[in-house]
């Protein structure tokens, strides 16, 4: 099974580091958020990534053009430029299809653009920007067991404030930025028939409006519902956050590797 990866948007709320890279390439402790998301994936045996390209894509091609050197010592031979890697190092056992699909598609038209690349199969597809501990197989299962065309990752985000009970004007109970207790958004993470393909019109469709609105009418879009870990990079502080939690944590929530 392959996993399509939407990696072409230009991230204008993360415009600190974004001015110079795309959002998958903004590292969280050390590493580009692309490489956690494809580690998390590969832990559950997909190895077959399809990389939908835009805004500043050569920087994706580049780093994974130089990964098979960058975590190894190398010897250059520079009349020929001949490289050898020296030692062993771990290597990903990754294939990764990298697609220019044009610098103002929208999500919608990435994913129609990808489709000469997915077969004509069951795929799964995710965000180049947020990580999860979603247990892929128990996902998998649910779309299977269903037989709808569509399933999204249903998740409650960690709320941005200190969340009160009151009784009047006294407060009963007070947490610290909990997890939303209640209401669920689309964390994405989803798996998808290739009939799904006809539900997008163009290089201007939106994946999250009509799309998803129509498989919702035609009773074809189910939800896994997934309590765990998940949180998206949109913003600065959600780096931070990513970053403090690879740092701090032990281990990272998200770190199923």
């Amino acid at each position: 099974m392959k996993c399509a990866i939407l990696a072409g948007g230009r991230g204008t709320r993360l415009a600190e580091e974004t001015l110079v890279q795309p959002k998958p390439m903004v590292q969280v402790g050390g590493r580009p958020i692309l490489w956690h998301i494809m580690k998390h994936y590969g832990a559950y045996g997909i190895r077959e990534f399809v990389v939908a390209l835009g805004y500043k894509g050569e920087v994706i091609k580049k780093y994974l053009l130089d990964a098979y050197c960058l975590d190894a010592d190398i010897k250059v031979s520079v009349d020929s430029g001949a490289v050898t890697c020296l030692g062993t190092p771990e290597r990903e056992p990754w294939a990764v299809e990298l697609i220019d699909t044009g610098l103002e598609t929208m999500t919608g038209g990435r994913i129609r653009r990808l489709a000469p690349y997915l077969g004509n199969e069951t795929f799964m597809l995710t965000w180049g920007d947020g990580v999860s501990d979603v247990d892929l197989h128990a996902l998998l299962r649910f779309h299977r067991a269903h037989g709808r065309l569509a399933t999204l990752t249903a998740v409650r985000p960690p709320a941005r404030f200190g969340h009160l009970d009151l009784d009047g004007d006294e407060v009963v109970e007070f947490s610290e930025k909990p997890q939303a207790r209640e209401g669920w958004i689309n964390g994405a993470f989803f798996v998808l028939e290739p009939e799904v393909l006809e539900y997008i019109d163009g290089d201007d469709t939106v994946w999250e409006h009509t799309p998803l609105q129509r498989l919702a009418r035609d009773g074809q879009l189910m939800a896994y519902r997934h309590e765990g870990f998940w949180q998206c990079m949109d913003t600065l502080r959600d780096k931070l956050l990513l970053e403090k939690l690879w740092t701090e944590a032990t281990p990272p929530p998200w770190k199923i590797w």
